[in-house]
């Protein structure tokens, strides 16, 4: 009686191996082809002979307020990060979030910017150096096994998740007001829908602030991170999810994505295109939610077409939608540079 021939485990590490070598290279290509099919149907020749009255001065003003959300963003994380007993360096942390920033938008490295800022911050000196160079460039350039790592570096990434966890709950909380306000524009059903991505939201944040205020769940919570080996992390989480930080967390979190949302109108309006601010409050929000689908590089080409589609719906020419897109992401990249200073600095 003969069986069927089955995958053997190294055969199957095998392919795992050339998918993750290859995927980089697969997302390059995916990015080009999205951002090929967001502009194949703009006519050129009649968008430049058109007189678009372009007004440059937007551009810094995008530029100004991409900047602050960095800023904003990294000095969130530096208090979450100085709530568990990290360094008390928080132009350190921000330079470290831009870095991070610069990573993510396609640099040729394995390393996700929210990796490289968690295993930096690691070891971040009170001085604002570092300490172990060795062993910091070996975690850098080597894959992390949090399960085995130390567990200073586990806490570090702990932070990394609640920080992101927090801007995801003022993405959704900012994309339900967007909803509320132009849903209608999409469907009947829309301003329901922004009504029911913020009664999610609100019911989560109460849930986990009587879960962190109720003794049972303490114990069970504090039980947990003490088996992980790090007990300090109920001060970050407390900071961030308990009564009434939470209330300044959703609100922080909202600003810092309404800044992303007036860099993409400022964009717009060099164009000469006056876009409603609800549609940009309703589609940048839902791009977010799909830029975590690691399908293309920082976003290009799936922005592109994702904007010019949700815009076209308040009347907004899908051409220029493009161009503005394509301006919203250089200026993205133009505004961590500065971070390509912090990534260097450790040399």
């Amino acid at each position: 009686m003969s069986s069927q021939p089955q995958a053997t485990p190294t055969a199957s590490a095998g392919w795992k191996s050339i998918l993750k070598r290859a995927w980089p290279s697969i997302r390059v290509l995916l990015s080009i082809a999205l951002l090929w099919k967001a502009t194949s149907g703009i006519d050129w020749q009649s968008l430049l002979s058109s007189e678009i009255q372009m007004q440059p001065i937007w551009f810094l003003a995008a530029l100004g307020c991409m900047a602050l959300a960095f800023m904003f963003g990294g000095y969130r994380w530096a208090l979450f990060m100085q709530s568990v007993s990290f360094p008390k360096r928080p132009l350190s942390y921000i330079g470290l979030y831009f870095a991070g920033g610069l990573i993510n938008q396609g640099l040729p490295s394995t390393l996700g910017g929210d990796s490289y800022r968690a295993i930096a911050a690691t070891h971040l000196s009170h001085a604002g150096g570092y300490t172990h160079i060795k062993e910091l460039d070996s975690e850098l350039h080597h894959p992390i096994n949090l399960e085995h790592s130390a567990p200073k570096l586990r806490l570090s990434f702990a932070m990394v998740l609640v920080d992101r966890l927090v801007g995801l709950a003022g993405n959704n909380l900012l994309g339900g007001i967007g909803l509320v306000f132009g849903g209608a524009t999409l469907a009947a059903w829309g301003p329901s829908l922004g009504y029911l991505v913020i009664a999610i939201m609100v019911f989560a944040a109460i849930v986990t602030a009587l879960a962190l205020a109720w003794g049972s769940t303490q114990l069970l919570l504090k039980k947990l991170l003490e088996r992980l080996q790090m007990p300090n992390a109920i001060l970050g989480i407390r900071f961030a999810f308990s009564w009434p930080n939470n209330i300044a967390q959703g609100i922080c979190g909202i600003g810092i994505h309404f800044l992303t949302i007036l860099t993409l109108l400022c964009c717009l309006k060099a164009y000469g295109v006056n876009a409603p601010i609800q549609s940009l409050m309703i589609g940048l929000p839902a791009l977010s939610l799909l830029l975590m689908l690691p399908i293309s590089i920082s976003g290009w080409g799936l922005r592109e077409a994702t904007l010019s589609s949700v815009l076209a719906l308040w009347g907004v020419n899908p051409s220029l939608t493009v161009l503005a897109s394509i301006s919203y992401g250089a200026i993205s990249v133009i505004s961590v540079l500065p971070g390509a200073y912090f990534l260097f600095k450790r040399k």
